[in-house]
């Protein structure tokens, strides 16, 4: 029971986190992205301006949606081979179909 309830609560935590992912990078709900407190502090106090500005691009929010969608896709597989990875854990040998 412990391995099923692993498996289920890994394939949510990749769920949330895609979603997260794909959406916190273009959605202002959880404030502008470039311009969060931390990231401004760090490029700040580091002493690379371009830091900010990098993290700010079109080019890195692609990134980021990009490992929230690896995240999903995760999920997805993990979802599909349900059983194999609970045997897995189990510690029993699955046969390779």
């Amino acid at each position: 029971m412990v391995e099923k309830l692993t498996v289920i609560f890994f394939i949510i935590l990749c769920l949330l986190l895609g979603f997260y992912l794909i959406l916190s990078p273009w959605d202002t709900l959880f404030g502008n992205w470039g311009e969060n407190f931390l990231l401004v502090f760090v490029s700040d106090r580091a002493g690379f301006p371009v830091l900010q500005r990098t993290v700010a691009s079109n080019w890195f929010r692609g990134a980021v949606t990009g490992l929230g969608v690896l995240n999903i896709v995760i999920a997805f597989w993990e979802a599909a081979h349900f059983h194999q990875s609970v045997a897995m854990l189990r510690g029993e040998k699955t046969v390779q179909k």
